[in-house]
């Protein structure tokens, strides 16, 4: 295994990209993929693994009836509203493209997120205080 080699597809990356142009998205490595961000909330991650997206809790009942969907469960506990989709459930464009939309139309009813300073302090008191 070739120690460079990217977490996911570029072609999976290029895909998601490329149905999100002109959006307000940025991309963060997170989750063991490339995490696309709408107005700085999780929108849904790329990775070996397929696609995550953020359906929301009301949505999940529906993603979850996709036979290549999962809940997703994060470091050993349920992430409420991410629902994993398997490589095979999305290697169309137009299954890709649905996903994507799910998590569109749930993620743009958040709130923006203010980017958060590096130079903020982590507490506001000392603790021997």
């Amino acid at each position: 295994m070739n120690a460079h080699q990217p977490s996911c597809p570029a072609s999976l990356e290029e895909r998601i990209r490329s149905y999100l142009i002109g959006l307000p998205v940025s991309e963060k490595r997170m989750f063991g993929g490339i995490s696309f961000l709408l107005n700085g909330n999780v929108l849904c991650c790329a990775s070996k693994k397929g696609v995550m997206a953020r359906v929301g809790k009301d949505a999940e009942p529906q993603a979850l009836a996709h036979p290549m969907a999962k809940r997703c469960d994060g470091a050993g506990h349920p992430m409420p509203g991410f629902i994993s989709i398997e490589p095979d459930g999305i290697r169309q464009d137009d299954a890709l493209a649905s996903w994507l939309q799910m998590a569109l139309n749930y993620v743009s009813t958040l709130p923006p997120k203010s980017e958060k300073t590096k130079d903020k302090p982590r507490y506001s008191k000392r603790r021997d205080q």
